[in-house]
């Protein structure tokens, strides 16, 4: 599928982490003609307090030299469970299929191991400093994989790699993902902001998504906070070609990396199908906010 303040007596500890923790390195593949097809439930909580830029990952690498230092523990310890979370994604974003990463915590001991898929930022999962282009794709990805109801729903991602290398996609994956979502970019190391743009028609009162962020923000209000929405993916952003996905978006004269989303039709609600959804509320109407056929009176 494609898819720790530093004190004395915390020395030892850190020692030992050191023998704890590992980074896999994936055994020779062929070329990759997988599509990246996932699942996301990311909340948006993740990423208002993430701190990557402060936990010793910017600096010290997606690797064992980054989670292996003082700060890196103080952050996870902050919160193991919203963390733990977090890294998945993480994880998932910037080592490739095939890598993982292991940590365990030096004061609980309990041991974590988070995998790789998409590959989006080599030179940091390589123990290098995060370089702009890897904060602009690591953010993109990270703010695709929100979602406002910290459910899972399969997603089709698409762009490319901090190197400009292309996520592998198939024709197959298009046509059954072949409902746009949106773009999604920004810079969360930097504070610059966490961005959506739509690339599809805007919902009907009538219909909804798990997949807020994009398909119902409102032109003047976000469903994802904090993550801002900023109108549509055409009006932002750039393809080269015939790419289905966005090569570029620039807001308020800065440009970002996306990630390009799409969903299968089935991922979009209608008040009146039988089922009520998370998305929708009782009521006595035919909107998702007050849909009597799915979701009854309210009491």
């Amino acid at each position: 599928m494609k898819r720790i303040q530093w004190t004395g007596t915390l020395k030892l500890l850190l020692a030992a982490q050191v023998l704890a923790v590992q980074f896999h390195a994936p055994p020779a593949l062929a070329s990759p003609t997988h599509d990246i097809r996932i699942a996301n439930g990311l909340s948006t909580n993740g990423l208002s307090t993430n701190g990557l830029s402060t936990n010793g990952l910017s600096t010290n690498g997606l690797s064992t030299n980054g989670v292996n230092t003082a700060d890196f523990a103080t952050w996870f310890q902050s919160d193991p469970q919203q963390k733990d979370s977090l890294m998945k994604y993480v994880v998932r974003c910037g080592l490739e299929d095939g890598q993982s990463l292991s940590y365990t915590d030096p004061v609980t001991a309990i041991s974590y191991t988070w995998k790789g898929l998409l590959g989006l930022t080599p030179g940091w999962a390589g123990g290098a400093p995060v370089t702009e282009a890897e904060q602009q794709v690591m953010t993109a990805c990270l703010v695709a994989h929100v979602n406002k109801y910290g459910m899972s729903v399969p997603l089709s991602v698409l762009g490319r790699n901090s190197e400009r290398e292309e996520i592998p996609y198939s024709q197959d994956e298009l046509a059954t993902y072949s409902l746009p979502e949106g773009c999604f970019f920004g810079n969360l190391f930097t504070g610059e902001g966490l961005f959506v743009g739509r690339d599809s028609s805007s919902l009907g009162a009538t219909e909804s998504s798990l997949r807020a962020c994009a398909l119902m923000s409102s032109a003047t209000e976000s469903a994802c906070a904090p993550v801002k929405y900023v109108g549509t993916c055409a009006s932002l952003c750039t393809r080269e070609g015939t790419e289905p996905y966005y090569a570029s978006c620039t807001l308020n004269g800065d440009a970002y990396l996306p990630i390009t989303t799409r969903l299968l039709p089935e991922e979009v609600y209608q008040c009146g199908d039988g089922v009520c959804q998370a998305t929708e509320h009782c009521g006595t109407g035919t909107t998702r906010d007050s849909c009597a056929a799915d979701c009854g009176a309210c009491p």
